[in-house]
């Protein structure tokens, strides 16, 4: 069988298995079947807090070794030895990956207390949209 002919047979495969769900979640046995999105604050505000415990202990634990991790390697290179240029290098590589970790926690604290101060001010003024409107007569 030619690349094209194999091709062609895994295309039709993938389509003959393609299906579409529009407006609605299907029912699962273990699940609540709603498809609603729910915003518990109390979960985010935890992931948020543990997100900033490590962010705090990253900046801290990650670095502990990089002063003695440098003076190795200038030592090891000052007596000529390769070993030397490679531990810098990888002392480098290690700082690179905490500071990106050290990024990406910062951003998933802050962005889990953006995402619940912008859903309680959300709140608020659909709260006083709803007062403010007709609406509300009839709701009550």
């Amino acid at each position: 069988m030619s690349f094209d002919e194999e091709w062609s047979a895994a295309r039709a495969t993938a389509a003959a298995n393609v299906s579409m769900r529009l407006n609605h979640v299907p029912m699962d046995p273990g699940g609540s079947g709603g498809g609603d999105l729910e915003l518990n604050q109390d979960h985010i505000g935890a992931i948020g807090s543990e997100a900033f415990k490590l962010h705090s202990r990253l900046q801290t634990d990650g670095k502990h070794a990089a002063t003695a991790t440098t003076e190795a390697a200038g030592a090891l290179t000052k007596e000529n030895f390769a070993s030397g240029a490679a531990l810098a290098k990888v002392n480098s590589a290690w700082e690179s990956q905490v500071k990106t970790l050290v990024a990406a926690c910062a951003n998933i604290s802050n962005g889990l207390n953006y995402s619940l101060k912008s859903h309680a001010q959300d709140e608020q003024q659909l709260q006083a949209d709803f007062t403010a409107s007709a609406i509300d007569k009839y709701l009550k």
